[in-house]
């Protein structure tokens, strides 16, 4: 039988690295092909690889954000990609800098629908956030793992803040024990 853990889906990874020196976006984005700048809409200079899927929002300070990659995996090898390109053009990037996971996306199903308004009362109105006028989601903010979920009457969930793959079983796990805990689960 399979359980809310085993339909976790990592739906986005935002990771942060730098190569300690300030580039000329203007130059680079003549020289790298596919690469978007247009400074009056964005500060950053996007790159996108396509396998994996990802990209990179590369800034004039040397710091580079990678976002859209599907595990922590395809961060390192589309970033891996990117510093192979620089270097190409003689951009010096140190051999293996310094990659930063900062937040992990990921869904799940709890395969039940939700009351959200009884749910809103059970979780503690302190870490919850139930406005169904504004947005369809109950935001319930967990202390540990530190991550936000939000919750839909289908009983879909988002998963976001996580800094390792990890987190979002614990937290599924600790939400479906806190909602069975409230006779809320089925």
């Amino acid at each position: 039988m399979s359980t809310p853990a085993d339909s976790i889906e990592i739906q986005n990874v935002v990771a942060s690295t730098g190569i300690g020196q300030e580039l000329d976006l203007e130059a680079l984005a003549e020289d790298l092909p596919g690469a978007d700048f247009n400074p009056d809409n964005f500060p950053g200079l996007v790159y996108r690889t396509q396998n994996p899927k990802a990209a990179a929002l590369i800034f004039r300070s040397g710091k580079i954000v990678c976002t859209g990659a599907k595990s922590i995996d395809d961060v390192h090898e589309a970033l891996g990609i990117i510093f192979q390109k620089l270097r190409d053009l003689q951009i010096p990037v140190e051999e293996d800098p310094e990659i930063t996971v900062q937040n992990i996306v990921s869904s799940a199903d709890l395969g039940h629908n939700l009351n959200l308004n009884a749910l809103a009362i059970g979780l503690g109105l302190e870490d919850v956030e139930y406005e169904p006028e504004q947005f369809p989601g109950l935001v319930y903010r967990m202390d540990e793992p530190k991550v936000v979920i939000l919750l839909f009457g289908s009983g879909k969930i988002v998963i976001t803040g996580g800094k390792q793959t990890s987190d979002a079983e614990t937290a599924v796990v600790e939400i479906v024990d806190r909602i069975e805990g409230l006779g809320l689960l089925g």
